[in-house]
């Protein structure tokens, strides 16, 4: 029987790589969970360090919005897992790693609904399934050059949100349309 690697939160092997998302998330109803992009994990620490000189907040939800997107985001990277297998996550108060790619991939959905009006994260989360994850990891690559800082809510990072919350498309055509929307392209009817 092969072995188990081992794994902490959603997929993070820090003798892989140490570069991973840390999603703090708060003990209050009415505090705000931070998504970090770090290059540096402490080994045998129980809560990490957050070094502002190297570790980048990516994205800062509301505990509402976040509970609205948290089971999405353990599903498909649980599922994912599960395939490769691998421990399963799950989110709890405190820190959770999550695996770089993962990471990307929950950045993305987290910058679609950041500003939204909060009944339209069904659509986000539709639209953000019907795509793969490379397509997600080229959103959050172009998206991440352009506008990735915490406060950075232009260009890219507003057409992502209009791209994953204001274009309900049909399951047939989504990827293509969403990408075509992403890059400007004119869509055809």
């Amino acid at each position: 029987m092969a072995e188990r690697r081992r794994t902490i939160g959603f997929g993070f092997d820090p003798f892989e790589s140490q570069h991973h998302f840390l999603v703090v998330i708060p003990r209050s109803n009415d505090g705000k969970v931070i998504i970090y992009e770090r290059f540096k994990w402490q080994e045998d620490a129980e809560v990490h360090t957050i070094d502002y000189t190297i570790d980048r907040p990516k994205v800062e939800l509301g505990k509402y919005k976040w509970k609205l997107i948290e089971d999405a985001l353990k599903d498909e990277f649980n599922s994912r897992l599960k395939k490769e297998k691998l421990p399963v996550g799950k989110w709890h108060i405190g820190q959770v790693p999550v695996q770089r790619l993962f990471g990307k991939e929950m950045v993305l959905l987290a910058w679609a609904i950041e500003d939204c009006d909060p009944s339209v994260i069904p659509t986000a989360i539709k639209n953000w399934l019907g795509l793969s994850p490379e397509e997600r990891w080229w959103l959050f690559t172009m998206t991440n050059a352009a506008s990735g800082g915490l406060n950075d809510k232009r260009g890219w990072r507003k057409a992502v949100r209009y791209a994953l919350t204001e274009n309900p498309v049909e399951e047939s055509n989504r990827q293509m349309e969403l990408f075509d929307l992403l890059i400007g392209r004119k869509i055809d009817d």
